[in-house]
């Protein structure tokens, strides 16, 4: 994985490797290898993510065709005035 340094910007280089990395899943796999986990454990495991995305799925098309309210919008706060 490559990542470009401008104007000697580490910070945001390390931001857009960390950024990089994540959607790669590479945090996710370094956690999972911390620790040997079992066949048994992994299926389970997977099986459960595959049902709460099953479940995210559906309860997202329910909200697309009107079954279910969507989620609630956060109220838009009026800047304050100094003065």
């Amino acid at each position: 994985m490559q990542v470009l340094v401008r104007d000697n910007n580490v910070d945001q280089a390390l931001r857009v490797l960390k950024k990089k990395l994540q959607r790669e899943g590479l945090f996710r796999e370094m956690k999972a290898r911390r620790a040997y986990e079992k066949p048994s454990e992994k299926r389970c495991r997977e099986k459960g993510e595959a049902v709460r995305r099953a479940r995210k799925a559906a309860r997202k098309l329910a909200q697309r065709e009107g079954l279910i309210p969507g989620p609630k919008k956060k109220p838009e706060v009026a800047p304050r005035s100094r003065g």
